[in-house]
């Protein structure tokens, strides 16, 4: 428990001023109400405790010709309700409670002040957002080394890295099941899977069993991931989604980063790389003790419980015009993730061959690039997530997405410092257009089509990110190993989906998911 006093001293004209003003229930960073004189406690916000007294006393006599000396004590007691990444905002918070003000608005907050249910939610979800940031990308940070112990070649890592990708058909199936059995029990499935097979992988007799534990633990993997965007959307209030998946994404973003932060165990032994695999033995606990905290999405209890008629919302899914707007956002979402997977993927998974061939980097050139270009692009996420919830999804994602490709596709025909402060901006401003464009996905599908539909678009995005890379390196080869050229004519594919989102895209900042998708309404709500 956190205890903040504020004293100020004065007349007792004057304390009695400020102890007026204060005894008005505030309703900033939290909303109280009054349990008595001089007492509050919260009715909304994101803690688990908090209370606030007032308490006035006389301290002297005072100065000659000032009266007497009152001293009024405002101390307010409080927990946040943020599960493992509290610190990280004791102080904003703390200062947020010491300076009172007229109305909620903060640039370090979300755009809702959260429930102690919400911020409770979020932050288990981005602890084990952390776990899956690592499963997504044990494989890629490990293969050369393991392909080093069992004398495998570049073909070899290639073929299995492809057939890993066919993982996402669990991935799809997983998060089909999660509309019907609910999203708490499928994403802790997950979760222990994914962490249990991979860490078979450290046992593995040859590159081939390895590519089978995990293409099956990166399709629970990815299915995990879908499954953590598809809870928080449906817990966090309407115009903070978007501030919620930036979140995500930069939680996602470390886990990754642990996976190469210990990635130097790989040096110790020709077997060192097994190490690696066996880290998310520890994830297994992270993952129990979510599960023993983390509560069923609210919106998938309110058909369970019969709250809402599940005959009544099967039959509304099945309507000819609810089922004619679902396909028409499938087909929008799905397509645009095709579109930008195959531009992405080239573009960052070929872009260290590039620099290697074209521009003749060393590998520590490399290493200096990638951390100068990737390091900042948080910034564009959490900026991403900030205009997305303010300013609306659809200018943010179009022109972040649009800008994005064409700084990074134009960086492949530049070199020096163009070359550097290119791949920055792109990294930078199309990172702004993640959180805009992530949130579409759970918001435009009803609760018993949201796991499925989502789960569809991630195939799709996948098969883009593997005919890209197709493209490219076949374009390439004929344009005598110049990637630019390729890369310019996949950049088209952002593009267009930058034209979608504004000609095509529902704008739903401020909706509730309800609104979006009205199949979900209780039939007394119409």
């Amino acid at each position: 428990m956190t205890v903040l006093r504020v004293v100020r001293r004065g007349s007792a004209a004057e304390m009695e001023r400020e102890r007026a003003a204060r005894r008005e229930a505030r309703c900033d960073i939290v909303a109280e109400r009054a349990i008595g004189e001089d007492r509050f406690e919260a009715r909304d916000g994101p803690f688990r405790d908090y209370a606030r007294t007032l308490s006035m006393e006389r301290t002297g006599p005072g100065g000659a010709g000032t009266g007497e000396a009152w001293q009024l004590t405002e101390t307010t007691s409080y927990r946040l309700a943020v599960p493992v990444w509290a610190w990280l905002f004791h102080f904003p918070v703390r200062s947020a409670l010491r300076r009172r003000r007229d109305t909620y608005g903060y640039w370090w907050a979300p755009p809702d002040r959260l429930s102690a249910r919400a911020a409770t939610v979020l932050g288990l979800l981005c602890t084990i957002q952390v776990v899956d940031g690592y499963l997504g990308t044990v494989l890629t940070a490990t293969l050369t080394f393991a392909a080093d112990e069992f004398g495998r070649g570049n073909t070899a890592q290639g073929v299995l890295m492809g057939v890993v990708r066919a993982g996402v058909l669990i991935a799809l199936v997983t998060a089909a099941l999660a509309d019907r059995h609910g999203r708490k029990r499928l994403l802790l499935a997950t979760g222990l899977g994914s962490c249990l097979i991979t860490a078979v992988g450290a046992a593995a007799p040859g590159l081939w069993f390895l590519g089978g534990t995990q293409l099956v633990a990166r399709g629970l993997s990815t299915a995990l991931g879908i499954l953590i965007v598809i809870l928080a959307a449906e817990e966090m209030p309407a115009h903070s989604r978007a501030w919620a998946m930036s979140v995500l994404v930069l939680c996602a973003a470390l886990g990754s980063g642990m996976a190469f932060a210990v990635l130097p165990m790989a040096d110790l032994h020709i077997s060192g790389w097994r190490l690696v695999y066996v880290v998310p033995l520890v994830g297994v606990a992270v993952v129990v003790w979510v599960g023993r905290r983390l509560p069923e999405s609210r919106r998938f209890e309110t058909v369970a419980t019969g709250r809402v008629s599940h005959d009544g919302v099967v039959d509304r899914q099945a309507d000819p015009e609810v089922a004619a707007r679902r396909r028409r956002r499938l087909i929008l979402l799905a397509a645009s993730a095709f579109l930008i997977a195959m531009f992405a993927a080239p573009a960052s998974g070929l872009r260290n061959d590039f620099l290697k061939d074209e521009r003749e980097f060393s590998a520590t050139a490399i290493t200096l690039f990638t951390y100068f270009t990737n390091t900042p692009i948080g910034i564009g996420v959490f900026v991403g997530g900030y205009l997305a919830d303010r300013r609306g999804r659809r200018p943010t994602g179009a022109t972040g997405l649009a800008l994005g490709a064409v700084f990074i596709a134009w960086a492949f025909f530049t070199d020096g410092a163009a070359l550097w402060l290119l791949t920055l901006a792109g990294g930078v401003v199309g990172a702004i257009a993640v959180p805009a464009l992530a949130v579409y996905g759970p918001e435009l599908f009803g609760t018993h089509r949201r796991g499925r539909s989502n789960g569809v678009i991630v195939m799709v995005g996948v098969v883009g990110s593997a005919l890209g890379l197709i493209v490219a390196g076949g374009l390439s080869d004929a344009l005598d190993g110049r990637l630019g050229p390729a890369l310019a004519l996949l950049a088209v594919g952002p593009l267009i989906v930058a034209a979608l989102v504004i000609l095509k895209y529902p704008e739903t900042v401020g909706q509730e998911l309800e609104e979006i998708n009205p199949e979900d309404l209780n039939p007394d709500d119409h």
